[in-house]
């Protein structure tokens, strides 16, 4: 185990771990710390820890030093130039006609370097952008390409929720996101609704979807024959919070001659109460060519599609605004 303080820099997109060596150290604080940008002022978010090294996942260097009021002056004087900075890139890149968008400046803590950051749709030559920017700084200028989800946690905002951004605020690096987990909540698969600010799926899909795997393991799916103690049943609903299913009576099966029917009245019942049939001929999705379920009105190919379509056409942007 290793002691650890987590510290958080501007130019950083996550928490960085250092080793506070003699130092007394509480959240908040101000420090000086060396990392691969060169010397940074940070602030020290949460409490001196012990940690491992598997989560520090690298070798721990020692802060510096704690920051003096001139260190934050100085540091505060950095931020002051954002805006003049940012307006000057902004101009460069119109007079150099790309298609960039700029999100972000900032000044190095020992002023040697101005990173930028932006967003673009395909890859951008700017290197004559650069050559403007060094001519005008008179600073080692370094442009750094972003995606939308690097964009929403650089500029923060307010989520859906009502609370502030998950990546702005606490988040260390982005899980991996699919429309299954949308599908395993049972949550509407309009793409508006379970979008971000960045036009992305929601990050706090994942938060819960491995207690929904474990909690749906034996739930039959939506339109399912089971099992139940009055007969056989077609699931119509199921609530996998509660481990509960409705179904309505199997009363008549289908024939060549006539189509299935079934009861007027649904009943409910427990997930201990019902037996899942394994039809004859029933396997794997690879055994039947991969095919689509029956039951569902929309592929996931054809809902990623939707998602992506409403983001290029800026409908959730617009929204989410």
């Amino acid at each position: 185990m290793i002691k650890v303080a987590g510290v958080g820099c501007r130019s950083a997109a996550k928490l960085q771990y250092f080793d506070p060596g003699e130092l007394e150290l509480k959240s908040g604080d101000r420090v000086i710390v060396e990392t691969d940008e060169g010397t940074e002022y940070g602030v020290v978010k949460g409490d001196v820890r012990e940690a491992s090294e598997r989560e520090v996942g690298r070798s721990v260097r020692k802060i510096l030093r704690a920051a003096t009021d001139d260190d934050t002056q100085r540091y505060e004087e950095g931020l002051s130039k954002r805006n003049e900075a940012m307006a000057l890139c902004r101009e460069k890149i119109e007079q150099r006609g790309l298609d960039m968008k700029l999100i972000d400046a900032n000044f190095t803590f020992d002023g040697s370097k101005v990173i930028f950051y932006f967003t673009a749709e395909e890859r951008v030559d700017f290197r004559e952008l650069v050559r403007d920017l060094a001519s005008s700084f008179h600073k080692r200028i370094e442009l750094r390409q972003v995606g939308v989800r690097d964009e929403a946690k650089l500029l923060g905002g307010m989520g859906s929720c009502g609370r502030p951004l998950c990546c702005s605020g606490w988040m260390q690096h982005f899980e991996p996101v699919s429309i299954k987990m949308a599908k395993m909540q049972n949550l509407s698969l309009n793409p508006i609704k379970i979008s971000g600010c960045c036009g992305r799926l929601m990050c706090c899909l994942k938060y819960e979807n491995d207690i929904y795997q474990e909690m749906r393991r034996g739930m039959p799916n939506t339109g399912e024959i089971v099992e139940t103690p009055d007969g056989m049943a077609r699931v119509v609903e199921s609530n996998i919070l509660l481990s509960l299913i409705k179904a309505r009576l199997v009363e008549e099966e289908r024939t060549n001659e006539s189509s299935e029917k079934l009861s007027a009245d649904i009943y409910t019942y427990g997930k201990e109460d019902i037996k899942r049939i394994k039809k004859q001929g029933q396997g794997s999705r690879k055994g039947r060519g991969g095919g689509r379920n029956k039951n569902a009105r929309f592929s996931e190919a054809e809902i990623d599609k939707g998602i992506q379509k409403a983001i290029k056409e800026e409908i959730i942007d617009v929204i989410t605004e």
